[in-house]
């Protein structure tokens, strides 16, 4: 009887998600983000510019990306609003594990490219970086690693499936301002091997303004500190 009781729940469960996808478990954020880490503020040791071949090569990075589409969406519960939609984005690329193997591959230096059909716009862009033990003479073991990008206009970072932040304090890995880098710590210590998967939302901006301009990489690069 109670088995047939939890079968009954778990079937009750599994249509309201059917009926209301904005409920879904794929859709729930993560509970308790990882907190940001600030960068250093002096010069780096070593700098690898990820926007030539030879520097993403380095961490062999290949670079993916893809147009995202505005989707409407029913408006959460309990608030107040004049409509009964609302909007959202497709795809939701920031998992680690999302499959972003049929998207186009870019060379590095295509990543200045202009994209996008301006106005109320955004990009994805992934890459999985590996780090190796030297770049050229430089040794990386129990380097500081930031990744340093700045988009034009507006970026958001996401490493290993979560964007790095706090509520009330600066979290690089948001938006930074109209065209300022977002500069992200990946590890604190670094060790040969260690595997990043960045995932980089563009948005062209300012929102409210919606200009026709296009989305772009002004900068990325990789900073090591010791």
């Amino acid at each position: 009887m109670f088995n047939k009781a939890l079968a009954g729940l778990a079937a009750c469960a599994a249509l309201a998600v059917l009926l209301n996808p904005s409920h879904s478990l794929a859709q729930a954020p993560a509970a308790t983000p990882p907190a940001p880490i600030m960068p250093p503020s002096l010069p780096a040791t070593h700098v690898l510019d990820l926007m030539t071949a030879e520097g993403s090569a380095a961490l062999g990075a290949q670079w993916k990306v893809s147009d995202v589409r505005i989707v409407e969406v029913p408006a959460i519960p309990d608030t107040v609003t004049a409509f009964k939609t609302t909007y959202n984005i497709e795809p939701r690329a920031g998992a680690a594990n999302f499959d972003d193997s049929k998207w186009p591959a870019i060379e590095a230096k295509d990543l200045s490219a202009r994209r996008s059909g301006g106005h109320i716009a955004f990009m994805w862009y992934r890459a999985m970086l590996t780090m190796p033990a030297k770049i050229g003479a430089f040794d990386t073991a129990n380097a500081v690693a930031v990744l340093n990008v700045l988009v034009d206009d507006y970026a958001e970072v996401w490493i290993n499936g979560d964007i790095p932040r706090r509520s009330g304090y600066p979290s690089p890995a948001t938006m930074q301002g109209h065209n300022m880098p977002n500069r992200v710590v990946l590890s604190t210590k670094v060790s040969a091997g260690d595997k990043f998967q960045v995932a980089i939302f563009g948005v062209n901006g300012p929102i409210s303004v919606a200009p026709a301009n296009s989305i772009w990489f002004r900068e990325a690069k990789l900073q090591f500190y010791k």
